[in-house]
């Protein structure tokens, strides 16, 4: 640690230090802390046995083997978002959970969000927008040495800023991703369009519930098309043998629409 932070402080650059395995998991515990605390996460035991069931039977098989340990999370917010935070943090929003009407439908969305962890995106992102800055404002979520401010800039209410938005590119990379990784824990990927399709109705009825949801490119038609042509290179006949529902996903879903109200937002 205090070689990092000796390496941290004197960056004057974004690839001065490379951010390893561990130091990624160490900054995404530190944000965590502050999410956790700034949203309405739910606390339900059995949905969230669930959630990082399905989670993980999707994210033990990536290559990130060097991430021995993932966390999923409910956010009980009726927006529709998710998003994923380095080191393997992964958080759905109620109001997507709600959306959904079958379980490989929801794995894609954890697919697609494992997938920006493996790719290590919001790192990228972070080496990007921050540049010279990017080494100090490691150190600081690390030591905890500027107080919460790293972290806090990061948190609104439909999830995390700085973990929410991506490139085109990183989006699309997400999505092949997210098809390669339910296709390798035996889910059927054509959830993951079913599902687009599912939000661009939503959006045509209620905008607001998925503003957040379409605020990065490219848009979900495009989106639709582009999985579709991954799925298309797999034979039909493994995609039509793979899981696209359950029991134990239907009584999940029903059990999230039965908690309470989802609280008043909060925003930062």
């Amino acid at each position: 640690m205090r070689r990092f932070v000796a390496c941290a402080l004197l960056m004057v650059g974004m690839t001065a230090c490379a951010v390893s395995t561990q130091q990624e998991i160490d900054m995404g515990q530190q944000y965590v802390q502050q999410i956790n605390a700034q949203l309405p996460i739910v606390q339900d035991l059995e949905l969230n046995a669930y959630i990082n069931m399905l989670g993980d039977s999707i994210a033990r098989l990536t290559s990130r083997t060097d991430i021995t340990k993932w966390h999923f999370y409910i956010v009980d917010n009726m927006e529709v978002n998710a998003f994923a935070v380095p080191g393997g943090f992964v958080y759905v929003n109620r109001g997507l959970i709600e959306r959904t009407q079958r379980m490989d439908q929801l794995a894609g969305v954890l697919g697609h969000e494992i997938g920006h962890v493996v790719r290590r995106h919001s790192i990228k992102q972070m080496q990007q927008q921050q540049g010279a800055n990017f080494g100090v404002t490691l150190a600081c979520v690390l030591t905890s040495v500027c107080g919460s401010e790293a972290t806090g800039t990061a948190i609104n209410v439909g999830g995390a800023a700085l973990f929410a938005k991506f490139s085109r590119g990183d989006e699309a990379e997400a999505d092949a991703e997210g098809v390669a990784n339910t296709v390798r824990a035996g889910i059927n990927p054509n959830g993951i369009p079913e599902m687009f399709q599912i939000l661009i109705e939503e959006r045509n009825a209620n905008p607001s519930a998925v503003q957040n949801w379409f605020a990065t490119p490219p848009l979900e038609e495009d989106r639709v098309a582009a999985t579709r042509a991954l799925i298309a290179q797999y034979n039909p006949a493994i995609i039509r043998s793979l899981s696209t529902d359950s029991p134990a996903f239907q009584r999940f879903k029903l059990r999230v629409k039965s908690l309470p109200p989802s609280p008043a937002t909060r925003r930062s």
